[in-house]
């Protein structure tokens, strides 16, 4: 196959008839998976020029081509408006969505030769899910039919929706909101124009759409202890945050844990007091062991040893190194993204090989 068109072959744990996964919007790729292999596309990119767009298809068309596939199947976002979904509908073949944390979860299952049933802890910015609701940190129990919502973190609401991915300030509003002490916005954001407003957007219910999303839980925190409270780009400010780092600590008080929805607002109404670094070292630390107790107990709830790793959340290697280690204490098995990055370009591959497995 032609070096500039394939990245990354998985060998297979089972044979699946073939199915081309088409891959997210975010650091688009794409996969055909037939046999016992799956091939995985150099990188096409974010689906948000014309020039990507035009790439995405060639790509698709080009992997079809150097595999000899003829799919049972394309596999795509749930999302209906990402290019690659209504790109899938056009190919003439049958098409199956598939719930972008569901792909994540099930691209490590591929990468380590797993069919399940597995735990996953899918954390990242935005997936749709079923409901059209705003997904991001999710807790999954994942087999070859599918997927079920053990847990997510508790909601925050999103002032502005989108804008809030690039202005951390704005969940660090949400958070204060949440807290009861929507009074503090505008003295603490003050400086920042629209903050009295974004304070009684929150207030009223206005354009603020619930999310369980972890990379905005990031961005709460980096709002409450002022890192890049207005950034360039998405995951900026948790970069930030992350760098300050030099040892986790734990508020053992820092969440609650019930019916398998897991909160941190104990843990946020701590760090806006906090110096940034005491503040980093704080979230940190009190996150990895939240999520380990969240882990641990749907583990013994399900009887299941796998937990997956996936989401943008887990390029941050202090919480992946540090959650690995707390969960291979309780004497289970993390399953993390090695050859594959844990962010959306593996999406095609996880699309791919639920599909597959659904199709065998």
């Amino acid at each position: 196959m032609p070096d500039d068109l394939i990245a990354r072959v998985f060998d297979l744990p089972r044979e699946v008839p073939p199915v081309i996964g088409v891959g997210a919007f975010l650091k688009n790729t794409v996969c055909v998976a037939a046999g016992r292999r799956a091939s995985v596309s150099h990188p096409v990119g974010n689906l948000d020029t014309v020039e990507a767009v035009l790439a995405f298809e060639e790509t698709v068309g080009r992997m079809l081509e150097a595999t000899g596939a003829e799919p049972v199947a394309v596999a795509h976002d749930l999302h209906p408006d990402f290019h690659s979904s209504r790109f899938a509908a056009s190919l003439g073949f049958e098409t199956v969505a598939v719930q972008h944390h569901h792909a994540h979860v099930a691209a490590v299952m591929a990468e380590h030769g797993l069919e399940g049933p597995v735990l996953g802890l899918s954390l990242d910015g935005f997936g749709l899910g079923p409901g059209n609701e705003s997904w991001g940190g999710e807790l999954l129990r994942v087999d070859v039919e599918g997927f079920e919502r053990w847990g997510h973190l508790a909601p925050l609401r999103q002032p502005g929706g989108d804008a809030a991915a690039r202005q951390p300030w704005r969940m660090g509003a949400a958070a204060l909101h949440a807290m009861g002490r929507g009074a503090e916005i505008a003295e603490r954001y003050g400086a920042i124009k629209g903050a009295d407003v974004v304070g009684r957007m929150l207030e009223a219910g206005v354009n603020c759409p619930p999310t369980s999303s972890a990379g905005r839980l990031f961005d709460a925190a980096c709002g409450l202890l002022g890192i890049k409270l207005i950034a360039e780009f998405e995951g900026e400010a948790p970069m930030e945050l992350e760098r300050l780092v030099t040892h986790p600590q734990i508020q053992p008080d820092g969440w609650r844990l019930r019916d398998g929805v897991l909160d941190m607002l104990p843990l946020l109404d701590t760090l806006g007091g906090m110096e940034p670094d005491v503040g980093a070292d704080l979230f940190h630390g009190t996150l990895t062991a939240a999520l380990a107790e969240w882990a641990s107990r749907a583990a013994e709830e399900t009887g299941l040893q796998d937990v997956v790793f996936c989401g943008g959340c887990f390029l941050n290697a202090v919480l992946r190194e540090g959650l690995a280690a707390a969960l291979e204490s309780k004497g289970l098995t993390p399953r993390i993204a090695r050859a594959m990055t844990p962010g959306d370009g593996a999406i095609s591959l996880g699309q791919a090989w639920a599909v597959g497995l659904m199709k065998t």
